[in-house]
């Protein structure tokens, strides 16, 4: 598995619920997302910053 830094801006959405999960789709495209973060809005472009973390690959059991 790896692990990627991610950072993007994206359009601003009118309620929080479509901005959840615009932002989850859009990062579905660089990986599964572990975690992420609005890290700044931009009110005037209205657009918000993200930092993620997303995943590929799958996990080898160990044994």
């Amino acid at each position: 598995m790896r692990m990627h830094f991610i950072e993007a801006d994206l359009d601003l959405h009118n309620s929080p619920a479509e901005m959840q999960k615009f932002i989850e789709a859009e990062l579905q495209r660089w990986g599964e997302p572990l975690r992420w973060a609005v890290t700044d809005v931009d009110v005037d472009r209205q657009t918000v910053h993200i930092e993620a973390i997303v995943t590929q690959g799958e996990v080898l059991a160990q044994g």
